[in-house]
């Protein structure tokens, strides 16, 4: 018997890394599958909105009771919430990264 889902389930969605922030966990070019709606966990690497800058992926870090700490891997690059001064409100974090799915050379090869 088919089922039906009580409500819609988030679709995921792509982006591509352009910048050095998250070395070397992620380099420019990367492509990553990013689930809206899921609550983050920390260490998970998350899309948040940061003001007056793109989308950016950070990985979350402490939670308080104004949202999340999110930092750079690689802290002499890019913008997070210690040069902010300031967590990211929840509503500001766009998502949760599931997982890079490109380049393939790159998984194949542990780097």
């Amino acid at each position: 018997m088919p089922v039906r889902p009580s409500r819609r389930l988030p679709r995921p969605w792509r982006v591509e890394v352009a910048g050095r922030s998250m070395l070397p966990t992620l380099h420019p070019g990367d492509r990553l599958l990013v689930l809206r709606g899921r609550t983050p966990r920390v260490g998970d690497l998350v899309v948040v909105r940061l003001p007056g800058r793109p989308l950016a992926v950070k990985r979350a870090g402490l939670r308080d009771a104004d949202g999340w700490w999110v930092e750079s891997d690689n802290p002499g690059e890019g913008t997070d919430s210690w040069s902010i001064g300031r967590p990211v409100p929840p509503e500001d974090v766009e998502g949760v990264v599931l997982w890079r799915y490109r380049p393939l050379w790159r998984a194949r090869s542990g780097s």
